[in-house]
């Protein structure tokens, strides 16, 4: 599965990584992703999303109903 969090999109992005000497090298910043297993009470039943920490504030903010609701709209099996 891709390091991609299902509901902000956010991906790896590329950057330097530079040394005490200046040297630069590059290297991925990877999101913080977690699998989170949440209860859809609506449905009565588990649903689980890769998602990042933002994304489990935002779940939290607007209720995973509204969440998994958009999810669903724009195309995201679940």
């Amino acid at each position: 599965m891709a390091r991609v969090c299902q509901v902000t999109g956010k991906k790896p992005i590329t950057g330097n990584k530079v040394s005490h000497s200046n040297i630069k090298t590059k290297r991925r910043f990877l999101p913080n992703l977690q699998t989170k297993r949440y209860f859809l009470a609506e449905e009565d039943k588990w649903v689980v999303l890769k998602v990042s920490s933002e994304a489990i504030r935002t779940i939290n903010k607007n209720g995973l109903f509204s969440v998994v609701k958009g999810l669903r709209a724009a195309g995201e099996k679940i």
